[in-house]
């Protein structure tokens, strides 16, 4: 099982934790993942610490499809991995209804169809087989509205791609699990409990087998993400994860469009996803918060003292070993959580 590190977005400023990422790169971690929302980018920041570091692997969890065409996500992912010596991994996402429409000023509709055509055209562009040529549903190449002058051609990217880039999206709901393990070479499903992987096993393998060419589950990274607060006193930092799991299952979406509402009560935890949702939606966040059961936070992060989070690990060890588990992306600010995580599972 590998490690990676997730630094996330900004807030009021972009301010880049380079000596923890630096950090991660001289334990042996092997990736590190930016994001973004409606603030900073997520390729200024991968480019940035691309240049910063020599070994550990960057990626994107995620790029927001309607921030860019597929073309411009082909052409910074082939630019970033030249630049980089191979070391970028594309992650893609739909994003959600209230940013795509709202912040993007484009559509949500059909977000699978369309996460499957961006793919398909990332993918042909990074093959060179011939000039690229593609009519979708979404996405046309050339293209030939009405509004179009017709003078639109075919064409093949000038810049070659010299690795296979990887592809990530970010996924939960079971036809997009099923659509990763279909075409893509990982997905990011937010929280997981390490003892409970069944969740994704009918979707990832419906896809396994649709993908066809013996793909299996050695093939495709679930790599979800793990927040991680050590420190002697549990219950404090279980309530330091509270806010932001509150802030997913109560607030990431609109009253019965919340991908994230959902997936709690599939964790086992439906009448606390509920009263979440009400009370954030409501502008009660410090009471939605304190709703976040503990065994949730207990189930998909690491909290306490050492020995604590080096015996919760053994379940994640043990995933990792069925292939159901390929990276743990930690999220955490302390260098010395890493090293102990680093020393127990690398």
């Amino acid at each position: 099982m590998k490690l990676g590190l997730i630094v996330g977005y900004s807030g009021r400023k972009l301010v880049l934790p380079m000596a923890l990422v630096q950090e991660a790169e001289r334990l042996g971690f092997d990736s590190c993942w930016t994001s973004e929302a409606y603030g900073s980018d997520a390729v200024s920041v991968s480019a940035w610490i691309l240049a910063n570091t020599t070994k550990i692997k960057v990626g994107t969890a995620i790029l927001q499809m309607p921030a860019r065409t597929p073309t411009m996500a082909a052409m910074t992912a082939m630019s970033l991995d030249q630049l980089s010596g191979g070391r970028f991994i594309v992650g893609l996402g739909p994003s959600g209804p209230q940013v795509v429409e709202g912040w993007y000023g484009a559509t949500y509709a059909k977000p699978l169809s369309r996460l499957h055509e961006y793919i398909d055209v990332m993918r042909l562009v990074f093959a060179r087989e011939a000039p690229v040529q593609f009519d979708g549903y979404h996405y046309h190449l050339p293209y030939r509205g009405e509004d179009s002058t017709g003078l639109g051609k075919p064409l093949k990217s000038i810049l070659h791609c010299e690795h296979r880039i990887p592809i990530y999206t970010a996924s939960l709901q079971p036809k997009a699990v099923s659509l990763s393990a279909e075409i893509a070479d990982g997905f990011f499903p937010i929280w997981l409990n390490p003892e409970k992987p069944e969740i994704f096993a009918g979707p990832i393998q419906e896809g396994l087998a649709k993908a066809g060419g013996g793909k299996t589950l050695a093939q495709f990274d679930t790599a979800p993400f793990v927040a991680v607060v050590m420190g002697d006193d549990v219950v404090a930092c279980r309530n330091l994860l509270k806010p932001a799991m509150a802030l997913y299952i109560g607030g990431m979406g609109a009253r019965g469009k919340n991908f994230y509402t959902d997936y709690a009560g599939k964790l086992g935890y439906p009448d606390a996803a509920r009263k979440i949702q009400d009370l954030y939606l409501d502008g009660k966040k410090e009471q939605a918060a304190a709703q976040v059961p503990d065994q949730l936070v207990d189930d998909v992060a690491l909290c306490g003292p050492a020995d604590r989070i080096k015996g919760r690990l053994q379940a994640w060890i043990a995933a990792g070993k069925q292939n159901q588990v390929g990276t743990i992306i930690l999220g955490t600010g302390q260098t010395e959580a890493m090293q102990l995580i680093a020393e127990t599972v690398l």
